[in-house]
């Protein structure tokens, strides 16, 4: 009898939805949030429609008709958040300019990216969820106090510079595209981050001058300023830049659409 109550009472205690293809997207157990690993697929496999380009549209739809809750739980750490919102960012830029033919000047702006029943703009994942809702204008170092209560609550926890290192925004100066996973997330941002600076970083020991991509520009308090970055490189690069001057590179708006890292 005692078996009985307890198998009831752990029963109970689960809250399970079925997601894509039948996958268990969601569960709570005595009030322990899990990680759900579902909707980190789907942000895969969006992505992954988009490289073989096959139609995006029935995983767009699963995406939008989950349950906020669900996204909100099933999204419990940084890891998960970033995986899922890169892949679902990378994804929906090509989406946007491809098929729904955006314009440069409305596609980071405009709330076209249905989730979990709210609609999201480019700029809502990259610089709300991704730069914990930082003012885009700012260079990373004041929080847009304006940003909504969903936003906030989606949002990482901890801003990590890597990032800048995987978002593409179509122009031949952004990184290439690659799949995110949350078991590998922090392995493959720090192979972005060194593929990236090794291919955009120009050192030059003689005028003791170091060019580096204009995102570090832009974004520069993500970095923790030109100090921050000399300690990248050092870090990353393996070269002592202290006593080094920091400069920009002009950045390459070119179009550069479909660019997906080799395998």
């Amino acid at each position: 009898m005692r078996r009985l109550f307890f198998l009831f009472f752990i029963i109970s205690a689960i809250n399970v939805g079925a997601g894509f293809n039948g996958v268990v997207y969601h569960y709570k157990i005595n009030s322990i949030i899990m990680t759900d690993t579902s909707l980190l697929k789907l942000s895969e496999e969006l992505l992954y429609h988009v490289k073989t380009e096959k139609s995006t549209q029935e995983i767009e739809l699963v995406l939008a008709t989950k349950d906020m809750i669900v996204l909100k739980d099933g999204l419990n750490n940084d890891e998960a958040k970033k995986a899922f919102w890169i892949n679902i960012y990378n994804a929906w830029f090509q989406i946007l300019k491809t098929r729904e033919k955006k314009k440069s000047s409305a596609i980071f702006t405009q709330r076209l990216i249905l989730i979990a029943g709210k609609k999201f703009s480019l700029d809502d994942i990259e610089h709300g969820i991704l730069r914990k809702y930082r003012w885009k204008y700012s260079k990373g170092y004041f929080s847009n106090i304006f940003a909504n209560k969903i936003i906030r609550e989606l949002a990482v926890s901890r801003i990590d510079y890597r990032i800048h290192f995987a978002l593409n925004c179509g122009a031949k100066s952004c990184p290439p595209i690659a799949f995110y996973s949350y078991e590998k997330i922090n392995h493959q941002l720090d192979i972005a981050a060194k593929s990236f600076l090794i291919s955009e970083t120009e050192i030059d020991d003689i005028k003791k001058e170091v060019k580096v991509n204009r995102i570090m520009d832009w974004f520069i308090g993500d970095f923790d300023g030109k100090k921050g970055i000399k300690k990248i490189i050092a870090t990353i690069l393996q070269k002592d830049v202290t006593n080094y001057r920091i400069k920009f590179k002009p950045y390459n708006w070119d179009e550069s659409l479909h660019n997906f890292k080799a395998e």
